[in-house]
Order: structure tokens, then sequence, then C-alpha cells
């Protein structure tokens, strides 16, 4: 066998050539793969590090109060498909909107892009909480310049969006008070914003304070004092079924919040003006 191998190999040296060089390039191709999958996977793992200190970079400002900077760090990833970094753009751009310094035009633009960047979160990720929450009041944002046919055309959308970001994360105390707010809204519904809602849906949406007052204790129970608003509205609900007592408790805390933002300010005032109303009652 031996012979007949060297007769062969020496019978024809061009084919021995080109196996040797096709041996070479197969084991060149493996080491190139190798190097490339690799070289993939560290790119990757960067890319999931980055994305993780820039969300940590983020929820800092946010926390810290730091609103435009916290829209100018996440504007540069306006085109990320990472539904995390989209959510928390939604928002800033939200809060920039709100921001007394915004102009009129400025913070329309802003109300219909933080809808845009919610869209796409959820569309990312559908198991969001985030997203499904910011979703929901980014639609709400935009039914003020829609009217109030669109914005009451939309109500069953958001209610189903606050819900879904409830069943996923039962202890967001946000995600609770805006259920909240949604039932206030249609408890105390005028009469003729009701005969559109009748015009719009076979069942138009409707609730009740009692409701409204459940999911305002709820997100209290979850996370005590997290929010001003929800003091307040706990305090005006409380007004809105006749119950003097419960709601002067709520008013005293919503006025005595140590105030952080323009918001808590406001609400702060307008607890105080309530409560001054009940002494001139009384």
């Amino acid at each position: 066998m031996p012979v007949i191998l060297h007769v062969e190999v020496m019978g024809n040296p061009g084919a021995f050539k080109r196996s040797l060089l096709f041996s070479a390039l197969s084991y060149l191709g493996f080491e190139t793969y190798q190097v490339i999958s690799q070289a993939a996977v560290v790119h990757a793992t960067a890319k999931v590090f980055r994305v993780e200190e820039i969300l940590e970079q983020a929820d800092y400002l946010y926390e810290s109060g730091e609103t435009e900077k916290l829209y100018q760090l996440l504007s540069q990833y306006k085109e990320s498909e990472d539904a995390e970094l989209l959510w928390r753009l939604a928002r800033a751009s939200r809060d920039i909107a709100q921001l007394s310094g915004t102009s009129e035009e400025e913070k329309k633009l802003l109300v219909y892009e933080a809808l845009e960047y919610a869209k796409r979160a959820l569309e990312k990720n559908e198991s969001s909480f985030a997203a499904h929450k910011w979703y929901a009041i980014c639609i709400s944002d935009v039914g003020d310049y829609e009217g109030i046919r669109a914005k009451i055309a939309n109500a069953y959308k958001i209610k189903e969006h606050f819900e879904k970001a409830i069943e996923l994360n039962p202890k967001d105390a946000t995600a609770i008070h805006l259920m909240g707010i949604w039932c206030y809204t249609f408890a105390e519904m005028p009469w003729y914003q009701r005969r559109i809602a009748e015009m719009l849906f076979a069942t138009p949406p409707s609730s009740t304070y009692e409701e409204a007052l459940g999911y305002f204790h709820r997100a209290e129970q979850v996370d005590p004092n997290f929010y001003s608003k929800n003091l307040l509205l706990l305090g005006k609900t409380y007004l809105k079924l006749h119950n003097k007592k419960l709601a002067a408790f709520w008013l005293s805390k919503a006025k005595d919040y140590a105030a952080h933002t323009e918001e808590d300010k406001q609400i702060q005032t307008e607890a105080a003006q309530l409560l001054t109303g009940f002494s001139d009652k009384n």
C-alpha cells in the first residue's frame, strides 16, 4: 500500500498540491470563522454592557431630576432597538414637554415624538410593563391635541395598557395610580362628553369614585407617599364622596409633602386652597 500511494502521489503531483492547498485553506477558513465568531460574541457582550451603562446613567439622571441632561443623553440613541432605552426616551421627551420653558409648538412635537418612542418600545418587547404604561400615557397626551372625541375614542385602549402594565408588575404604584386617574376621569365626566362616548361606543367607558379610590389606596399600599398627586387625589375623591374628615387627612398630607418638582409645588398649592375652603365653610 505505501508503494502504491507513493506511485499515485508521484504520478500526480498537481493533485497532491491542490489537496494540500485545500486543506490549508480549510484550516485557515475554520480559524477565521472562529475569530469572527469570537469577535461577534465580544461585540454583542460589549453592546449589552454598553446599554446597561446607558440605562444606569439615565436612571441616575432621572432620580436626580436632571430632565434636560437625561433627554440629551437618551436622544443620542433614538434609533435604538432596545425597549428599555426607548420607553425611557418616551418618558424623557414627555418630561421636557412639560417644562415651563418649553414653547407650545415644541411641546406638541415632543408629545408626538414620545408616543412614537413608546410605540416602538412596545413593539420590541410586549412583556415590558413600563412600555405598556408609557404607551398609554402618551396616547392620552396626544389626545389633548386631537380633541375630546379622539381622547374618548382611545379610552379603552389606554385602560387596556394600564391594566396590562399592572398585570405584568403589580408592584408598580404609578401604573395603579394612573388606573385610578382613568376611573376618576370617567366618574366625573360631564354630560356632553358622555353623549360623545355614547355615540362612539355601544358600551361607553364609565367608572365610579369608589373604584378610583380603590386604585389610589392600592397605589399607596404598594409604595406609601410615592407621589404627591396620589395624596391629592385621595383627598379630592373623598370630597366627591362627601367624607370631609378623610378628605382633610389626605389633603393635609399632600400640602405637607416635600416638594421636589414644579408639579409638587402646584399640588401643595391646590391642597392648601381646598383645605382653606373647608375652613371657610366651617
